[in-house]
């Protein structure tokens, strides 16, 4: 461990080995940039000075720095997408340092007028490896149920699998979803899904900004082997109260936000309401309904302390349950997130800025049922206390650097009562009734740098240090990008990457009520993996982004969970460990501007997974290996008042486990025993291929004198129904494939009022 610290140490003193002084004579700009209207801060904003190469764009707090700038007066523009472009003439002495905080108004059109000189310049320097930004107004786009969805947006993106067309668990390029670090203001969240997978927790009226790292991602994030998902919460309206309120077809939504003091305020819930059609609606008290309800509440308070600093509250709270009873049994599901943050932002110069983020964030869900007076009970939960820091060094106009540390303390527990009572002090010596509460630390350090060595040349480099305290071990991840221009508008980029992981999630692929973490004990090793990926980006036209990535991935020590197991008190007893690869391309078309907007994506890529005890120890393609993946969604405005978005999807069908025969199992007799199939190799075959067409059409009008919009979703336009999983029925003398087929078209209505 001693030498891992020392070579993380001496790479970290080297990446600092370059010219990272700015030149005191020269002038330095840093501020933000905000919304005019509600001085809500903008990620991404772009700031060039106007006939130079100096640009650069704002972070995730919405600040920038331009360093090494020469004594002048210039022309700077600032643009974002969805806002009027904005020219100021500043004018810059000798050794000055400028504070300045840019103001834009919101676009009623998006315009056709696309400034690209800063993202240019900036990407030169920062190398955005496989990283896509989806607009908001994108992602409130494409509508189920009256309902946006975050990671239904995100599985219109190619080399995105779910395991089905209603679950919202994302599988990027090979990794399963608990390998995937979701993010909701720097804090982690854990199972983020409602409606037994079919939404996802992430009310899109509470998200500012979201970006998805499908692989390669920088040494600043750990813990996971595939993706990075960053969603931004608002801060809220510093100038003005307003709100928004909906109604869908099956939950209704409402937000509020304000200013207060130095800062502002912002709280969104949403609550579904099946659970209340349930009990005004006639039942068969023999087959009653049963009752499912869900709600999530999104707040946040932000204050500006001092000019240099920023304290922000952040809060999220999520629940589901599902309850029945009949005929003298009695079941129910809870499910649940909780998240508390609080983040200091500081800035201790215009080329220093900082984080200090202290999170809380727990995932339960539990299961109880009474049986005539027989009970049983099943929960479990993680919680996770975070303690993170960052800082962010603008050296000069050529080279920015960050580091920053990470503490984690989880805590895991499981408790499962089959005993029949509630008595757990009878039941604690029976092997009826189990509970397990484990803890794990986890420490990390990271430092990264991008330079830009010449005008075609950029480097980025990185590495992090964990310490896994359950494991007593210490693993170093270093990262590394490249970038080349190759062409005035097409660039080449190379990036690589080891990754490790200690969690494990036990889960069900189509059923994700009973998801269960774990951590990586002495019976199993740490997961690692390895990212190889090499890129081309170009813009054939202006307004069009075209990306095309190639990459490899290895997975070692990863996870399968053994169906057979009973009784494990190891997690060795619980998984099967194997290995794995991945493999494939993507070629990616986006355009953001423009009444036409939306993008074309497709991915052709293998999954492949080995376990000594699967499959004869031969390898197989899993569940969620798709070879062709092509997505289409486009929006087009028609007018100030009607707008349309249409999302499509054709993937190949899903790989799943056959049968050669079956055989009778029992006591010697025909009036007894049971029909087994025995399976031909495991997911050997594939079921017919996927495709769907989602509608939804948008209409603007005022209503009590507030913008209104009323919308008619369409899901599953022409009712062509996927197969969910394949089954075969041995009750009959010959036997038969079954499937279980998914949901038919849909329509529905959502009416939205703003105020």
């Amino acid at each position: 461990m001693k030498i891992k610290i020392i070579l993380f140490c001496l790479v970290s003193i080297f990446l600092l080995q370059f010219p990272i002084y700015a030149d005191p004579a020269l002038g330095t700009l840093s501020g933000y940039v905000k919304d005019k209207a509600t001085g809500e801060t903008l990620i991404g904003a772009s700031i060039h000075i106007k006939g130079t190469k100096f640009g650069t764009i704002t972070n995730k707090s919405g600040f920038f720095s331009l360093t090494n700038v020469p004594p002048n007066e210039y022309t700077f523009e600032i643009s974002y997408l969805g806002y009027d472009k904005l020219e100021k003439k500043i004018k810059v002495h000798l050794g000055e340092n400028i504070r300045i905080n840019f103001e834009l108004n919101s676009s009623s059109v998006r315009g056709n007028e696309i400034i690209v000189s800063a993202e240019k310049e900036v990407e030169k320097r920062q190398i955005s490896i496989s990283k896509v930004d989806i607009p908001v107004q994108e992602l409130k786009s494409i509508k189920i149920g009256g309902e946006a969805d975050v990671f239904r947006t995100l599985q219109y993106l190619p080399g995105v699998l779910t395991s089905s067309q209603i679950s919202s668990g994302l599988y990027i390029r090979g990794g399963s979803p608990d390998q995937n670090l979701i993010l909701l203001d720097g804090s982690p969240v854990y199972n983020p899904t409602h409606l037994f997978g079919f939404f996802s927790t992430f009310n899109t009226d509470a998200v500012k900004d979201v970006e998805l790292i499908k692989g390669g991602f920088n040494a600043e994030f750990g813990g996971r082997l595939s993706s990075v998902l960053e969603i931004t919460q608002k801060d809220g309206n510093r100038n003005n109260v307003d709100g928004n309120a909906a109604i869908g077809l099956i939950s209704s939504r409402f937000s509020l936000e304000g200013p207060i003091g130095k800062g502002s305020w912002f709280i969104s819930a949403r609550r579904s309401y099946l659970d209340l059609i349930e009990k005004i609606i006639p039942q068969d008290p023999q087959s009653p309904l049963p009752s499912f309800s869900f709600y999530d509440v999104n707040a946040k308070l932000t204050q500006n302390i001092t000019e240099d600093d920023i304290l922000t509250l952040s809060g999220f709270l999520t629940h589901d349950a599902f309850d029945y009873g009949s005929q003298g049994i009695v079941f129910g599901l809870n499910v649940g997130n909780q998240l508390a943050a609080l983040k200091l932002t500081h800035i201790f110069n215009p080329q220093l800025f900082g984080y200090l983020n202290a999170s809380f964030t727990r995932y339960a869900s539990g299961f109880s049922g009474d049986e005539q007076d027989y009970i049983v009970s099943y929960g479990n939960s993680i919680q996770d206390i975070t303690l993170k820091g960052d800082v962010e060094w603008f050296a000069t106009d050529k080279l920015t650097a960050k580091f920053g540390f990470q503490s984690t303390k989880r805590n895991f527990t499981i408790e499962q009562n089959f005993s029949g009572t509630t008595d757990t002090t009878s039941a604690a010596t029976d092997a009826a009734y189990t509970k397990i509460n484990v803890d794990d630390w986890n420490h990390a350090l990271y430092s990264q740098m991008n330079y830009q060595i010449d005008d075609l040349t950029s480097l980025q480099a990185g590495i992090r240090a964990d310490y896994w305290n359950l494991k007593k071990q210490t693993t170093l991840d270093p990262r590394l990008a490249i970038r080349y221009q190759l062409f005035d508008n097409v660039a080449v980029k190379f990036a690589w990457g080891i990754y490790h992981q200690n969690l494990r999630l036990m889960t069900n692929q189509n059923f994700s009520f009973f998801d269960t973490w774990l951590p990586s004990d002495s019976t199993v090793p740490i997961s690692k993996s390895n990212h190889y990926i090499l890129s081309f980006e170009s813009e054939p036209e202006p307004g069009y982004n075209l990306n095309v990535d190639l990459y490899y991935k290895t997975l070692n020590g990863i996870s399968e969970l053994n169906t057979t197991a009973l009784n494990g008190k190891t997690v060795s007893d619980i998984f099967y460990i194997g290995n794995g690869y991945s493999y494939g391309a993507e070629i990616f078309i986006q355009k953001k501007v423009g009444q036409l907007t939306g993008w074309v994506g497709y991915a052709y890529g293998y999954i492949i997974s080995q376990f000594p005890e699967l499959n004869y120890g031969k390898e197989f393609h899993p569940k969620y290996d798709r070879r062709h993946d092509f997505k289409v969604v486009l929006n087009y405005e028609i007018n100030q008042t009607w707008s349309i978005t249409s999302s499509f999807l054709f993937q190949s069908g899903q790989p799943y486990t056959g049968a050669t025969s079956r055989v009778r199992i029992g006591l010697d007799g025909e009036n007894y025993g049971s029909n087994k199939t025995i399976n031909s190799d495991l997911y050997g075959l594939r079921l017919p291929p996927s495709n769907q067409l989602n509608l939804t059409i948008n209409y603007n009008f005022k209503s009590f004198n507030l913008p209104s919009v009323l919308s008619l979703d369409i899901y599953n336009v022409y009712n062509h129904r996927d197969i969910w999983f394949r089954y075969y029925k041995t009750t009959d003398d010959i036997t038969t494939v079954q499937d279980v087929k998914l949901l038919p078209i849909i329509p529905s209505i959502s009416y939205e009022i703003k105020f």
